[in-house]
């Protein structure tokens, strides 16, 4: 385990990334549950890898969602929905994470649902560069439809008791509704964090991840390079 300031761990990270070698672009997931920190953490490492020349290909697993129907067909607050009808694993590898890997063209598409008009999204296809980095955040992504799919595997790791929190001052912070804070607290308690231990219980995510980064003290995180990781040490 290691401790330092954000600009260390993202620092390690990238490093980490440069010790990765493949004959195709590097596809990172940066996993963990909602409001920990995953799409922040990697816009920082964007930031640093593309400062050092790298090129670097940033998605989401948010547009890669099914439409608002199928996502709620079980309910608004149905854990099982969120875990098993969210999201179109299929169409992701299919149009991003194949194409990207081992014998792929290297022409990518980075979305295919647009969330603002719940309908479907078709950017043009893009050729990345062989030594180019795809920095992928989203949860589930360490499941068994997708476990082989990356190169590198973070997993961002804060309490969920803290994810609440974090979601609830975010939601405050854009809306100012009491009434929008408390359907937060809904989705959080009743959706999302029983999801996550859902995702727990069957793919054990920690076990598969390369490196954890406990993101609850933003700005002294803690990571831990996994003894099972092929990665030097960083």
């Amino acid at each position: 385990m290691d401790q330092g300031t954000r600009g260390e761990l993202i620092s390690r990270l990238a490093e980490a990334i440069r010790s990765v070698t493949t004959a195709h672009p590097l596809r990172v997931a940066i996993d963990g549950p909602p409001a920990a920190g995953k799409t922040t953490l990697a816009d920082e490492l964007a930031v640093v890898l593309r400062a050092q020349d790298r090129d670097v290909i940033r998605a989401t697993i948010d547009d890669f969602l099914f439409p608002r129907a199928q996502r709620y067909r079980r309910g608004q607050y149905s854990a099982e929905g969120c875990y098993f009808d969210a999201h179109d694993h299929a169409a992701l590898c299919r149009v991003l994470l194949d194409p990207l890997g081992p014998g792929g063209d290297r022409r990518f598409q980075h979305a295919v649902y647009d969330r603002d008009t719940d309908t479907p999204s078709s950017p043009p296809a893009t050729t990345a560069p062989a030594d180019a980095v795809l920095l992928f955040d989203g949860v589930f992504l360490l499941r068994p439809e997708l476990i082989d799919q990356w190169d590198l595997r973070i997993f961002v790791s804060v309490p969920f008791e803290q994810t609440v929190d974090r979601a609830r001052d975010r939601g405050a912070a854009l809306a100012g509704s009491t009434a929008d804070t408390a359907e937060i607290e809904r989705s959080w308690r009743n959706r999302y964090i029983p999801s996550q231990q859902l995702y727990f219980a069957t793919a054990r995510p920690t076990d598969h991840a390369d490196i954890i980064v406990y993101n609850d003290q933003f700005q002294r995180p803690t990571w831990e390079v996994r003894p099972h990781s092929s990665i030097h040490r960083i």
